[in-house]
């Protein structure tokens, strides 16, 4: 459990919040602007918005599928225009889509034409998909969108064009010169692909979509608060498959007191989002089917010293509980956006979303009406009290679109706090006037991740504390340091310890010398699951550990890995506590000695003096810093060791 402390209060006026939203907005586009001067022009055929299209469609194939995350997809073109390799991002720290498309294409790709829908940025500080399109023989790569994340954004262009790869950048989809009004409202996918991210970007928030289902005079429930079913099987189909395309599902505790749902896609395998419970007082039933973790995750957010026998109850049954000094939606999405996620889906009735939507949580709606009619003056509506007292008030959804599911109609649109995905690109800087352009490199801004918490006052001992270097998420900041990161690692098929590791140890930081019966692993994660269950004389065991092995990202070998040693304890082997760090210690040996690209960006973190590398996760309180701070950072801390030992043998 931890405890977690937002000062920050909820804006009294909505209006007040979304100035200052776009005052942040302005500025990051300023800090676009020198990066947008140095576009010139160019122009985009027919023939390259269908592939474009085409490799945005591509990217979507994992929606529902694996945990959200950006959607990049890459198409390679021959001479003639032919399509000879294509591959989509699966997962985090699945292999770059543009070497799958390269390895698909043999070669026949030379002297054609890439297609990215979105810069490449799978993996930060890895370079496989930048080197993947340089060694096809592409001579020109057209890219959809600049990659919203700063640390990231221009980074593969500039050294595409360092290659003399010819380079062009969609850019204003409305003055696109040459092109039909059909091709050009077809390239919006290219924004709407990877909303979330853009999103996640622009606001520093996961994007927050609420889903509601009324009745044709706008009850979401009868007067009993019976609401099984307002909208159609088909309307619920659509919420179960918008479900699996988020991080997380968030709704109020008198939804499990009223409802008691399970919040579950109803798909067999595929995403499952983690489920929140936001409870103040945790006047929560002892028996839910939300506290059934074996099927999906859960958290319960909850009020700082709230019925600790509740709390221990809910741990008990596998719940995570998460403690908050002032509850609100701001403080859960804030949290939800510590734990990367990129999308939250709420399902939470009006009490709830009505301080969700003043908070600014909610940016985009999606509304299942149903041709029916309850009434009952206490019959439950969607939103509940937002202060407004005139229509003029009323908040305009931006972009709506219409369409009929069965006997439904749904509708969708965007909060003005959003303005939708193009606008928020423009917000970043990657929209310009021009209808396409060709990317000309530039000096990069310094970061000031670094100075910017510093006063004049600070003192030296306060300086080194704050040198706190951040990663996580594969495509955040120094993303390849991740133990998620898609790097493989050759490494003995023993039971690793700490003599065994010692024993080891100089093959293991020996590059380019082969691991004697070894056995090549796809990621370290996949290797630090696998040896839970090494060395066990368990039949059982050992295909749990080829089940890791074959999982196509370190995302679904950590879920095998996680599920099985928490379902079935008696398969682990009997010492993995005192050996885990041993086993992550020789993963990380290998990988940084065997991967430039990682290894430069360890190294390069000793160009911060006083840098402590820490692993942000807000609810790992072993490998990470934990959500207080108050975690080991075990993670971070090998990860300097290392650091260390590589910088005395460049020394």
């Amino acid at each position: 459990m931890a405890s977690v402390t937002y000062n920050t209060p909820v804006e009294p006026h909505l209006s007040c919040s979304i100035r200052s939203c776009t005052r942040n907005r302005r500025q990051k586009r300023q800090s676009c602007r020198d990066l947008m001067t140095h576009m010139v022009r160019s122009h985009l055929t027919e023939r390259d918005v269908d592939v474009l299209v085409q490799t945005a469609e591509l990217s979507l194939d994992s929606v529902t599928k694996t945990q959200p995350h950006p959607n990049a997809g890459c198409i390679l073109t021959d001479t003639q225009g032919s399509i000879v390799g294509q591959g989509s991002l699966w997962a985090q720290g699945a292999e770059a889509p543009e070497v799958i498309a390269v390895k698909q294409a043999q070669g026949a790709a030379a002297g054609g034409t890439a297609y990215l829908n979105l810069e490449a940025g799978d993996c930060h500080g890895d370079t496989a998909a930048i080197q993947a399109l340089i060694h096809s023989g592409v001579k020109r790569c057209v890219v959809g969108m600049l990659h919203p994340l700063e640390h990231s954004r221009g980074k593969a262009v500039d050294a595409l064009l360092s290659a003399g790869i010819h380079v062009d950048i969609l850019q204003n989809t409305l003055s696109l010169s040459g092109l039909s009004q059909e091709s050009i409202d077809r390239l919006d996918i290219i924004y709407s692909s990877n909303e979330a991210l853009l999103h996640r970007a622009a606001l520093g928030k996961p994007m927050g979509i609420i889903k509601y289902a009324m009745t044709l005079d706008g009850k979401i429930a009868a007067s009993s608060g019976h609401s099984a079913w307002v909208s159609s099987q088909d309307s619920r189909g659509i919420v179960f498959r918008t479900r699996a395309s988020c991080d997380a599902v968030i709704i109020g505790g008198q939804t499990v007191r009223r409802d008691n749902p399970r919040l579950t896609t109803r798909m067999e395998g595929g995403h499952q989002p983690v489920r929140i419970v936001m409870s103040r007082r945790l006047d929560l039933p002892m028996e839910a089917d939300m506290w059934d973790t074996q099927v999906a995750p859960t958290i319960v957010a909850t009020q700082k010293g709230a019925k600790k026998d509740m709390q221990q109850k809910l741990v008990s049954k596998g719940v995570e509980v998460v403690e908050f000094d002032f509850l609100t939606p701001e403080a859960v999405s804030e949290y939800c956006y510590q734990r990367g996620f990129l999308s939250c889906l709420w399902e939470c009735g009006g009490v709830l979303a009505a301080p969700a939507v003043a908070d600014n949580t909610i940016h985009k709606v999606i509304a299942f009406i149903a041709p029916k009619i309850i009434g009952g003056k206490g019959a439950p509506t969607p939103m509940g009290e937002l202060g407004f007292v005139e229509m003029t008030q009323a908040i305009d959804i931006l972009h709506p679109q219409w369409s009929t599911v069965g006997p439904d109609v749904m509708i969708s649109g965007y909060l003005p706090i959003s303005g939708g995905p193009k606008a928020l690109a423009e917000s970043l800087g990657i929209i310009q006037s021009q209808s396409s352009a060709r990317y000309q490199p530039i000096e990069s801004s310094k970061s000031a991740t670094n100075q910017q918490w510093l006063s004049p006052q600070t003192t030296p001992s306060q300086v080194q504390q704050q040198q706190q270097l951040e990663f996580y998420k594969c495509w955040d900041n120094l993303g390849c340091l991740s133990n998620f990161s898609p790097h493989p690692i050759d490494m003995p098929d023993v039971t690793m310890d700490e003599p065994t590791l010692e024993a080891v140890r100089h093959a293991l930081t020996t590059a380019d010398a082969p691991i004697p019966h070894g056995r090549l692993w796809p990621s370290s994660e996949h290797y630090y699951q696998a040896q839970k269950f090494h060395g066990v004389d368990n039949k059982a065991s050992r295909d749990i550990i080829e089940d890791i092995m074959r999982a196509p990202s370190p995302e679904e070998a950590a879920k095998i890995g996680r599920t099985a040693e928490a379902s079935t304890p008696e398969l682990l082997h009997p010492d993995w506590e005192a050996r885990k760090l041993a086993v992550m210690h020789a993963a990380l040996l290998r990988k940084f000695s065997c991967h430039k690209g990682p290894r430069d960006t360890l190294l390069g973190t000793l160009k911060t003096p006083h840098a402590a590398l820490v692993e942000s996760s807000p609810h790992d309180f072993f490998w990470g810093r934990g959500i207080d701070g108050t975690g080991s950072n075990h993670l971070g801390k090998l990860l300097m060791t290392i650091r260390d030992e590589l910088s005395s043998q460049i020394t």
